[in-house]
């Protein structure tokens, strides 16, 4: 039976490096800099755990020993690691960001403002999330990036950056490119899960084993076969984003609830 190597950490200058650019530039736009924004009271320090602890769970997902398992065993451990991704690192890293902060940096970018305003308006923002797991998921192109390390760093960047961009919608509350309006989100959330649906399909119903790479790799779990491995990666999507799109309603909704008492409250 084959074993994982633990000490098989990646320590690259381009992943440590790019880690602590972004912690170091996040350090400065809501601490010493926080005033150019309009902040005179410091960031709370949920938003900072936020973003902080974005990066560290950004870190664990492809830096650590996870990653050789999601990378030469097993499919469903690569699933999860994307899901990882998509998910609580996205979230998390956009929560950590203050409106004003985020919109004193958007209007910084001067006419680049546009553009990253046509990137984050729903439907691209969702047909780009979509379009770039639905084409990374392409036998050929996913084995591809199985074995070539600068193209499976460029997968993960996409999932992670795509996801970031559908997020916006939801998780942010900057005025320059707002979200969508509350009970808006939720139609958003139930679009973009539809639309994954053949994606679904694709992996959890094939008849045979999609990727090379798991079909011949060592078997870390004695009678766990190559098309059970493909199941469970299907099952693991799927599920994922049902979790995440039914705990995105709930809190939605409770978003909405409350802003409506506050309407009332104020017109009574």
């Amino acid at each position: 039976m084959a074993l994982i190597d633990l000490r098989h950490w990646h320590n690259e200058p381009y992943l440590i490096g790019g880690l602590i650019l972004l912690a170091w530039g996040y350090a400065l736009a809501v601490g010493p800099f926080r005033g150019r924004w309009g902040l005179t009271a410091p960031v709370s320090r949920w938003r900072q755990s936020s973003y902080y602890g974005s990066l560290i769970i950004f870190y664990m997902a492809v830096g650590s020993p996870f990653d050789q398992l999601g990378e030469r065993f097993l499919f469903s451990a690569h699933m999860l690691q994307h899901i990882i991704l998509i998910y609580p690192c996205a979230v998390l890293w956009l929560l950590g960001w203050p409106a004003p902060v985020l919109d004193g940096l958007i209007k910084s970018t001067g006419r680049a403002h546009f553009f990253g305003w046509f990137l984050t308006r729903p439907v691209v923002a969702g047909i780009l999330y979509v379009s770039v797991q639905t084409i990374w998921h392409i036998p050929e192109l996913y084995d591809l990036a199985l074995q070539d390390r600068f193209v499976h760093i460029m997968e993960h960047l996409s999932f992670f950056s795509t996801a970031v961009l559908f997020w916006w919608s939801v998780v942010t509350r900057s005025k320059r490119w707002p979200p969508l309006r509350l009970p808006a989100q939720m139609v958003y959330l139930f679009a973009i899960g539809v639309a994954f649906t053949p994606l679904f399909a694709f992996i959890t119903f094939s008849s045979e084993v999609l990727y090379p790479t798991y079909e011949f790799a060592p078997r870390l779990i004695p009678g766990f076969s190559p098309m059970d491995d493909q199941l469970l990666a299907g099952a693991i999507m799927k599920l994922g984003n049902v979790v995440v799109t039914v705990g995105g309603f709930i809190v939605i909704f409770w978003l909405w609830h409350r802003e409506t008492e506050r309407i009332h409250a104020a017109t009574d």
